[in-house]
């Protein structure tokens, strides 16, 4: 059985957790809440020394850090990662683009605006995330016209590592109400069998 360093609100612990659902797959949940130094204590940096969760390890004790590396780790063999090279190179393709397009902008200003206190002076960043989390859900709204998924016609990681932190994108000031085809695209994710929500 494998393990899951992780927390349950966090986005891209979230990844992982509705993937292992959806295989069915059997874990161990061990919530380890970064926002308290959980993963800045020695034991845990000698399993990621980068001190960040999500961190999944194997019954024989290899690590693997990164949510989208877990995410490909466990897809790999199963529906949810296209056997094809040319659909698996796009799901890479939309998964970097979530990592460096939108997870940087929506994400961090999901945190701003939940964690830190109204007088923070990281709240000035909030226009600026604003406007770039804004063309992230211009680009992903454009490519989902006339398309069920992100990839193909069927449900994979990619929907997976982009529906984590759009789903909840308003906890950060976006109204995605703004992004028709987002907001369709969202309600199919959410009709997936085994599919369960993010604990916030």
């Amino acid at each position: 059985m494998v393990s899951v360093y992780g927390m349950k609100s966090s986005g891209n612990c979230y990844k992982v957790q509705l993937l292992l659902e959806q295989l069915q797959r059997p874990y161990r949940w061990v919530e380890t809440d970064s926002a308290h130094g959980e993963t800045r204590t020695p034991e845990f940096l000698a399993k990621n020394a980068n001190g960040k969760v999500p961190l999944l390890e194997l019954d024989d004790g290899r690590l693997l850090s990164e949510s989208n590396a877990i995410l490909n780790f466990l897809a790999d063999g199963t529906p949810y990662l296209p056997a094809d090279p040319w659909l698996r190179a796009q799901v890479l393709q939309w998964m970097f683009f979530e990592q460096y397009s939108h997870e940087p902008y929506i994400a961090v200003a999901r945190f701003i605006c939940l964690w830190l206190p109204p007088d923070h002076a990281r709240r000035a960043d909030l226009p600026r995330l604003a406007e770039r989390g804004a063309q992230a859900l211009a680009v992903m709204d454009k490519h989902l016209e006339g398309r069920e998924f992100f990839v193909g016609d069927e449900y994979s990681i990619a929907d997976t590592a982009l529906f984590a932190y759009t789903h909840c994108a308003a906890d950060g000031g976006f109204d995605l109400a703004a992004y028709p085809a987002v907001c369709a695209w969202l309600a199919r994710v959410q009709a997936q069998p085994r599919f369960v929500r993010l604990q916030s």
